[in-house]
């Protein structure tokens, strides 16, 4: 096993990332550089809340489009990690709204590769939210096959497995597509070979080979079981072509929730878990009734009302921009969200009083979710996110609302830990 792997860690956040891999083998995880920045808003809350619990990395607070060339020349990074941004692809935004990857935040994936080509790392991690795979809808995948497009060109293979983690014991129903990266010449990648040999450029797929890599012999499979048969015999697949535009101009295939792409071809799987492994219910997680203040719980019947508007059925008359007139319709919810499921996924408006605020009864009152719980639902200690160090090397305690909305934009630490588990095997 290698001594250790230095870790770039881009789109840190408050650090979901490190936590997972540190939690999975701190002496094999040693991330030494991280970027973080939050456009538009004059105070760099993630950025000091990460800076307060790891001083000790050489932390960035600047747009990553700003960092030059030579910063990355010098990273001698053997893993570079990263959920980034996913607004243009999450199911937050409207059809009508989407951008994908030619979307403001949708195009910082194009910085990642630019640090790739610079620092040629051997492995990344990425995550992002399960709609990048149907991006953009009007020729669904096609974002995905650019990015595989663009990642064969540097020379890597991809691997990427839509995980729920509610599904592999977690306490939040949270769907995430994961990649793993590897550069073509690291061991992993020779042992792979060895399986491939028999397929060049020129051959059609060889299936069994495939679905041995989906099923039985990639990181994802080892970690997150799956059923060893495609889900309604969905597969797919397809070759790249080495001109990223003509990916971009002309792609037409599908992108299920498995696959693997090497040397220019992609097969991908639609699979699912074998769900034997029991999640995490609320009940759980939740604080001790005398550790919560009295401003989660909600007295006023005003408020209560809301609630049970927001969550019930609705058909409104609607006006579109363009004068069109329609019904818009939403099916109804649970009045409130049971203790005995894992949460639903949480939004970055967790904070606020919406339609997918969890909201809970315990003990016959109504409450919210606290900064606490959220941090459980995403396998973070607790308050890991109560304090965060200005530029002025001040401590500073951070608002609820916005605890909420980091825990909203994290990701569960559980599965990145568990890929470490693996990655610790493999490297």
């Amino acid at each position: 096993m290698a001594k250790k792997l230095n870790v770039l860690e881009l789109f840190a956040g408050v650090g979901g990332f490190r936590v997972g891999l540190e939690n999975s083998n701190p002496d094999l995880f040693k991330t030494k550089w991280m970027n973080q920045w939050e456009p538009a808003r004059k105070s760099q809350d993630a950025f000091e809340v990460y800076n307060y619990h790891y001083p000790d990395s050489i932390n960035i607070n600047e747009n990553v489009e700003e960092i030059p060339n030579e910063v990355f020349d010098k990273m001698n990074a053997d893993l570079i990690v990263g959920g980034f941004p996913c607004q243009d692809y999450s199911v937050a935004r409207s059809k009508k709204l989407e951008m994908g990857i030619e979307g403001k935040k949708g195009v910082l994936f194009w910085q990642i590769i630019r640090s790739v080509s610079h620092i040629k790392p051997k492995y990344l991690i990425l995550e992002n939210v399960d709609r990048l795979l149907k991006s953009p809808s009007s020729q669904r995948g096609r974002d995905f096959a650019i990015m595989l497009a663009a990642f064969n060109s540097l020379g890597y293979s991809v691997e990427w497995r839509v995980i729920n983690a509610a599904e592999y014991g977690r306490s939040q129903r949270r769907r995430r597509v994961f990649f793993f990266v590897y550069r073509n010449d690291t061991s992993f990648a020779k042992k792979m070979d060895k399986k491939f040999d028999n397929i060049t450029s020129d051959e059609l797929f060889n299936e069994e080979m495939y679905d041995d890599y989906i099923f039985n012999e990639g990181l994802f499979a080892r970690q997150f079981p799956i059923e060893k048969k495609p889900y309604k015999s969905r597969r797919a697949s397809y070759t790249l072509s080495e001109d990223i535009v003509e990916v971009s101009d002309n792609f037409t295939g599908t992108v299920w929730n498995t696959g693997i792409m090497r040397n220019g071809k992609y097969f991908t799987i639609d699979t699912e878990p074998t769900k034997e492994e029991t999640p995490i219910t609320l009940r759980e997680i939740v604080q001790s009734e005398k550790d919560i203040d009295e401003s989660f719980y909600l007295n006023d019947e005003t408020k209560l009302e809301r609630f049970k508007y927001l969550r019930g059925p609705k058909k409104i008359n609607r006006v579109s921009a363009n004068g069109h007139e329609y019904v818009f319709s939403e099916g109804s919810m649970s009045p409130y969200d049971s203790l005995d499921l894992p949460g639903r996924t949480m939004l970055t408006s967790e904070g606020s009083v919406n339609r997918s605020t969890h909201f809970l009864k315990v003990n016959n009152r109504y409450r919210l979710l606290t900064p606490i719980e959220a941090e459980r639902l995403q396998d973070f200690p607790d308050n890991w996110t109560k304090y965060k160090k200005t530029s002025t090397e001040d401590q500073v305690e951070v608002g609820n609302r916005m605890r909420m909305f980091f825990m909203g934009n994290a990701l569960v630490t559980g599965i990145v830990k568990r890929i470490g588990d693996e990655l610790t095997k493999l490297v």
